[in-house]
């Protein structure tokens, strides 16, 4: 008898020593950090952008987070992004990809950073390290290195502007040009 209640008292003495020891501790967390959390995120996001039933665009990403806790909204693709424009037809009219981008829907702006392609139906190829897209003024620029490839030519420089389908382009102090026809 005088055995087990030994044993109890050494169980008790046991389980209040554990229990002492796994206090709850719940950390608050800075409401500012909550603020820089994204509300949401998308993994393997396809959107696919249609008018009267004719497809406009597809875009894909791995991953986007969306941030609506803050002045300016935005969305962030952290993980790149492709697009692809298409005129109605079947066709792509141009593609578009980078390994960064971001879309801030007050601006209607987007930033794309990191090895950014955009190449038109015609096979121009632009290529820069940071280029933005402004859907409000129609309007594609950059102040960074660029290069602007066709099948003719290949120009460089710093600096560049044109309309949203490479139509009108200007590279703003170019600094080589160089043709690849030797003709020319």
């Amino acid at each position: 008898m005088k055995l087990r209640i030994h044993n109890l008292l050494l169980a008790i003495s046991v389980v209040s020593l554990l229990l002492a020891s796994c206090e709850k501790r719940l950390d608050n967390i800075p409401k500012s950090e909550i603020i820089n959390l994204p509300t949401s995120a998308t993994y393997d996001l396809e959107t696919i952008l249609t008018d009267s039933g004719l497809v406009q665009l597809i875009m894909t990403t791995p991953l986007v987070e969306q941030y609506d806790n803050i002045e300016k909204p935005y969305s962030e693709f952290t993980k790149g992004i492709k697009v692809f424009f298409f005129d109605g037809t079947k066709d792509t009219m141009a593609l578009v990809t980078s390994r960064y981008a971001k879309y801030v829907q007050a601006d209607r702006l987007w930033e794309l950073k990191d090895s950014v392609i955009v190449l038109d139906d015609k096979n121009v190829k632009l290529e820069t390290e940071l280029l933005y897209m402004s859907l409000e003024k129609d309007l594609i620029y950059t102040d960074r290195f660029v290069k602007l490839t066709d099948e003719d030519k290949i120009m460089t420089g710093l600096g560049f502007e044109a309309d949203s389908h490479l139509k009108k382009k200007v590279i703003k102090k170019p600094w080589a040009i160089i043709y690849l026809n030797e003709n020319e």
